[in-house]
């Protein structure tokens, strides 16, 4: 699919299986849930600017490359977004973080938002969504829809696992929006929940199920 960019990295694919496994802990959910972040967040700022600068070592002075002042802000769609985000953080310490809270109807799958935060200066910032599935996506558009109300011009949305509506629904309302998964699945179940999936991630994070 344009615009969708599969992680198919071998210790991303290994992690993903582990936290698939109904039987682990939550405590292992969560540890897993961060580290797969934390290898996401190289592929999806993979395209960084550098520019080169001066720096001295031990033994010499030499130039070197940093990342040329592109600001970033992590936007988790509240609850489990939140600890996907840690290993983010993690690589990219000085990023701003907006947070988002947003539930799904279980009628209608609608999205309901309950909480919204963000830096002043989204417009000057890569926004980067970060939420563990995509499955109706409803959540997911409504989170890209609330940042470029806010003035955010250049976003990216990453995601654990997604299904082919939830993809085909976001590349639909914001073609400008490129996504990274871990895996595509099958598709919906009646419940909108993600076949074959992962469950509930946020009732599997905080062990609420």
């Amino acid at each position: 699919m344009q615009g969708v960019t599969i992680v198919d990295h071998p210790l991303v694919q290994h992690k993903l299986s582990l936290i698939r496994d109904k039987s682990i802990s939550t405590k292992s959910f969560r540890e897993l849930l961060k580290e797969i972040g934390m290898l996401l967040c190289y592929e999806v700022t993979r395209d960084l600017p550098l520019t080169e600068v001066e720096v001295e070592t031990p033994l010499a002075r030499m130039q070197s490359a940093r990342i040329a002042g592109k600001k970033l802000v992590f936007v988790p769609v509240l609850r489990a977004g939140a600890t996907f985000v840690d290993g983010m953080m993690d690589l990219v310490p000085t990023a701003r973080v907006a947070h988002i809270g947003l539930y799904r109807e279980p009628v209608s799958f609608a999205a309901v938002e309950y909480f919204f935060k963000s830096p002043s200066d989204l417009g000057e910032r890569l926004a980067i969504v970060v939420t563990p599935v995509v499955a109706t996506a409803n959540t997911s558009v409504a989170a890209i829809d609330r940042l470029k109300e806010r003035g955010a011009k250049d976003i990216r949305l990453v995601c654990l696992i997604a299904a082919p509506e939830g993809l085909e629904r976001v590349r639909g309302l914001h073609p400008d929006v490129p996504v990274w998964t871990a895996a595509i699945d099958e598709g919906l179940d009646e419940n909108g929940f993600i076949l074959p999936g992962l469950g509930d991630a946020g009732d599997r994070a905080y062990g609420t199920r």
